[in-house]
């Protein structure tokens, strides 16, 4: 079931992250996700209207700033294509008339779906961080749901 996070989801959703990041992104050292854990912990999901898809445990989560732009969609990696991701994404795009999202461009599993969910690539960005290139995507509701 989905419901909205708790302050208490806070150590299992920063479990989550960490785990499916690490895997959705193995171009990107570990390390730099690691480093990035109090940054997530204390700044972003404190500002984030987020999500979770709870069932025998938070499997999944989506995270919403600034009223438009999904911050993080991860659904841990032994429970992903079984509809987590997509009932979260559909979440979102019920509550909300324009999505968009930033994906790297070699997670091409994610710019896959994120298609398939009706967004559509808008512009080419850089992450100097992590130096890769990224997509930046955007959903309308008027497109589909």
């Amino acid at each position: 079931m989905i419901r909205q996070a708790k302050h208490d989801d806070t150590p299992a959703i920063l479990g989550l992250w960490l785990e499916s990041t690490i895997a959705a992104h193995p171009f990107i050292s570990a390390a730099y996700w690691h480093e990035s854990l109090p940054y997530v912990r204390d700044i972003y999901l404190p500002y984030a209207h987020s999500w979770v898809y709870d069932e025998n445990g938070i499997q999944g989560f989506i995270s919403v700033l600034e009223q438009q732009f999904i911050g993080a969609l991860f659904v841990r990696p032994d429970s992903q294509h079984r509809g987590a991701g997509r009932a979260l994404m559909q979440t979102a795009q019920r509550r909300y008339p324009t999505l968009s999202l930033e994906v790297y461009q070699q997670n091409t599993r994610a710019i896959t779906f994120y298609q398939a969910m009706g967004f559509t690539l808008v512009e080419s960005a850089w992450q100097p961080d992590t130096r890769h290139a990224t997509w930046i995507m955007r959903w309308q509701a008027d497109q589909r749901l």
